[in-house]
């Protein structure tokens, strides 16, 4: 077999692994990656069609999983003060205790060095960035990486939204990130 079937190979094992490893408890894999994405994204890109665009599903998958995480208390919901329509979502005490927990693929991951860790990022993000150009995906990047944000002694601004940034934000995940 070739080495990049290989690899594909390993990947796609680690990602069955680390689903197969989310059903614990009253949740399903979805609404814990949908709990993990929340948890580090900013205040702008908490909205159903911003995580099922990062997870790479439909916001029907979405928008059920909101339903059932709010109901099991795990997320807030929070309407826009501009658009009544547009609603994003917070954590609660008990999805950021889930958001913040971690997997077994993630411990094996803080076992490697930090040679093989920034290896491996490094690849990963490459393979990532290919297929999502190739999809037309958006790379949602941390603020304080983004061609938009200017930093200051608070945190920083985003030009783009012309909101400023806390310091917690400006390491956050954004949907409108475009490489600096």
């Amino acid at each position: 077999m070739e080495r990049h079937l290989q690899i594909l190979e390993l990947i796609t094992r680690l990602a069955r692994l680390e689903a197969a490893s989310a059903w614990d408890g009253a949740l399903n894999p979805t609404q814990r990656a949908l709990l993990i994405y929340l948890g580090r994204a900013n205040r702008f890109s908490r909205g159903p069609s911003h995580v099922a665009q990062y997870l790479g599903t439909t916001r029907g998958t979405i928008s059920q999983s909101f339903k059932s995480l709010l109901h099991k208390g795990y997320v807030s919901e929070r309407r826009s003060t501009y658009d009544k329509r547009a609603i994003s979502f917070d954590l609660t005490a008990k999805g950021k205790a889930i958001a913040q927990s971690s997997s077994r693929v993630e411990q094996s991951i803080s076992k490697l060095d930090g040679q093989q860790k920034q290896a491996l990022q490094a690849s990963l993000s490459g393979i990532l960035k290919g297929c999502l150009k190739q999809n037309d995906g958006r790379p949602f990047g941390v603020c304080g990486t983004c061609v938009h944000f200017e930093p200051a002694n608070t945190g920083g601004f985003c030009k783009l939204l012309s909101e400023p940034l806390s310091a917690d934000d400006a390491a956050l995940i954004c949907f409108e990130h475009e490489s600096a």
